[in-house]
């Protein structure tokens, strides 16, 4: 089994850096003034914000909140830059870039107090592990997006067929034992979402992740360089990284994530729960503003800007076409298939995207428990029900004014179906648990 202890985390991915707006009162005209600055990149247009008319009294308007440079950050970059945090009176909010996921998770540690962080755009199985191996109580409030991640693979993969159906995997990894070499395959963070996708398309293939290949932590802006110089041979990430592969010609993506679980859960939006205790007003009019962001977003006439914004020198830094045509569900995957308007895109809000399904999270400890993150004891329903806060979720929607339509009624989404035809039960993970062959607990 793969262990990292938090420092040999840190070393490791150090060492690798080499219709308009929905009707129900989220008109973005209302929130912002027509000024737009495109200094780097960006378009701020915060200037003249007109306050909404169901702003709280907040408790305080500073927020610090982090991201990674990834496309489904776009709801925090977009609803600082569109002027939605000031329209819901967190005038003083920054919305910080983080060099990689440990990194954000102990800025969540110390807090802003510590002049760390009080919230972020983050892995959705990460609250839990702050919660329950930090000792540092988190709230999990929305998820930011589904879908719109890819496993990507060197060029020499090509021969071997590599692609949705990971079998063909076995003799590209049979070959370099025979060559005395390891495959080496990299994810973001040990637990993390990549690593999960990551691990149930290898072991669907037969393969044991942690035997078979090597897995190993690098950070999201530093996937495509360490593919270029040969130190990893595939790897799972969130956009634009996967397109930036290809758009150099360095790899090609076998798959895209919404393949493996159509519609899966991905990012969420966390913070700290002794900040959102002390703060109640504050924390609900950020959420109505990434909400209103993640509406703002899922506007096919917003695509070009929202990508332009999120493509500045402050945000990815990266070229707008990196992020664009992935966006608006065009897939080159670079080995000859092209895909137009994939209903597998990343969705915010679109199929209840931004809803905190508790039944998603019992999936994402179940995994963390099969590959020896978490003990087998843990009792994850009441992890769940402590970290999972739909409740504020449902406060902040009915607040913004989204209709009854839109607000999911259950925790659960169901039973989910994988690409290999294994499904998960929420009523009923340790079934589920016992019936996968390859395991770490």
């Amino acid at each position: 089994m793969t262990n990292f202890s938090r420092r040999q985390f840190i070393v490791t991915a150090g060492a690798t850096t080499v219709g308009a707006i929905l009707a129900h009162g989220c008109s973005s005209d209302k929130a912002t003034s027509d000024t737009s600055d495109t200094t780097n990149g960006s378009v701020n247009n915060v200037a003249n914000v007109t306050t909404a008319a169901n702003t709280l009294k907040v408790e305080t308007t500073k927020a610090k909140l982090g991201f990674i440079p990834l496309t489904d950050a776009a709801p925090l970059i977009i609803a600082k830059e569109k002027g939605f945090f000031a329209k819901y009176g967190m005038t003083d909010v920054e919305v910080i870039k983080q060099k990689s996921w440990p990194v954000t998770r102990d800025n969540l540690k110390i807090g802003s107090a510590g002049d760390g962080i009080d919230g972020a755009h983050i892995l959705s199985p990460m609250p839990y592990l702050l919660t329950i191996n930090d000792k540092v109580p988190m709230y999990l409030l929305a998820r930011l997006n589904i879908n719109g991640q890819a496993i990507s693979v060197a060029n020499k993969l090509k021969d071997f067929k590599v692609g949705l159906e990971s079998k063909a995997l076995k003799q590209a990894v049979s070959k370099a034992k025979s060559e005395q070499k390891s495959m080496k395959v990299a994810m973001t963070f040990p637990g993390g979402t990549h690593d999960l996708w990551m691990r149930y398309w290898i072991a669907a293939g037969g393969l044991e992740p942690n035997q078979d290949l090597v897995l190993e932590p690098v950070p999201p802006p530093q996937m495509v360089a360490n593919m270029k110089v040969g130190t990893v041979d595939a790897f799972c990430v969130g956009e634009p990284w996967n397109a930036q592969l290809v758009s150099q010609n360095l790899g090609y993506t076998a798959l895209i994530t919404g393949e493996l679980w159509k519609n899966h859960p991905e990012k969420a939006f966390a913070m700290r729960k002794d900040w959102v205790d002390k703060n109640p007003n504050a924390a609900q009019a950020l959420l109505m503003a990434i909400m209103e962001a993640q509406q703002w977003c899922d506007q096919p006439e917003n695509k070009e800007e929202m990508c332009k914004i999120c493509s500045g020198r402050k945000y990815f830094n990266v070229a707008v076409a990196d992020i664009l045509e992935r966006s608006k569900g065009n897939i080159d995957y670079g080995d000859g298939r092209k895909v137009s308007d994939s209903p597998l895109r990343m969705k915010f809000w679109t199929d209840n995207a931004s809803y905190p399904y508790k039944s998603h999270d019992l999936w994402f400890l179940t995994e963390n428990i099969r590959w020896g993150y978490l003990p087998k004891e843990t009792k994850i329903k009441e992890i769940v029900d402590q970290v999972n806060k739909e409740d504020l979720w449902k406060k902040a929607a009915k607040a913004l004014g989204v209709p009854d339509s839109e607000i999911p009624t259950s925790s659960s989404r169901g039973v989910e179906t994988f690409f290999d035809g294994v499904k998960f039960d929420p009523e009923k993970p340790e079934a589920y648990l016992q019936s996968l062959k390859i395991k770490s607990l």
